[in-house]
């Protein structure tokens, strides 16, 4: 599997001979960083926002998934989940919800929890079973902030760990740095890497490993 990041909370997983999956596409004149130009079988939106939700982004006629239920397309599994709403202001008008993605590809479980801005409950800690990658907003704004992010990590206990939505330069949302999530994790200076790939669930790291990715343009 090869799992590349492309700003935000978008994301493209391939493995050969298998479905492709892009993770909530954004719309660049909201979010900034460059245009997304992406293809894929599949796309999963984690609730309805231009950061989140932008279809236009992919090209083709993907097997698109708005909220939870349980899908099976070109040999992936994805399980949606549905968590609470993304901020105080919107649950007080009626909660916007918010999806979380369990994406199984052989063997292996990558876990994308989207716009989740709060520890997630132990009722959904044990849906997701055993959790390979998990993708984790780190950078606060409408998703989780470093501390919360670090605290449903040791929930949910990843074999390996991608931050997602926090602040860089081509960022136009006002979201907190990188480095500050690096702190609640005990890390200083990690290495970026252009893409994660993994050959299967037997190479993964024992112990949680933070993996931050450069954003391909």
């Amino acid at each position: 599997m090869e799992i590349t990041w492309y700003g935000h909370s978008c994301f493209r997983l391939t493995e050969r001979g298998m479905a492709t999956v892009v993770t909530d596409p954004f719309d660049h004149n909201t979010v900034g960083y460059f245009p997304l130009k992406l293809k894929s079988d599949i796309v999963t939106c984690s609730h309805t926002a231009p950061g989140h939700n932008y279809l236009a982004g992919v090209k083709g006629e993907p097997y698109v998934i708005t909220g939870p239920g349980e899908f099976e397309i070109g040999g992936v599994f994805i399980t949606g989940v549905q968590t609470n709403g993304v901020h105080k202001k919107a649950s007080e008008n009626g909660h916007i919800r918010n999806t979380l993605y369990l994406i199984q590809y052989e063997g292996l479980n990558v876990v994308h929890l989207g716009d989740m801005d709060r520890v997630p409950s132990q009722a959904q800690v044990e849906s997701l079973g055993d959790v390979h990658v998990l993708m984790v907003p780190v950078g606060g704004g409408t998703g989780l902030n470093a501390a919360k992010a670090a605290e449903t990590i040791s929930l949910l206990e990843p074999h390996i760990v991608v931050p997602m939505h926090y602040g860089v330069p081509e960022c136009k949302i006002d979201l907190e740095p990188l480095s500050k999530f690096l702190k609640a994790m005990g890390l200083k200076d990690v290495q970026t890497q252009p893409t994660l790939k993994i050959a299967n669930a037997k190479t993964l790291p024992e112990e949680t490993q933070v993996v931050v990715l450069d954003y391909k343009s």
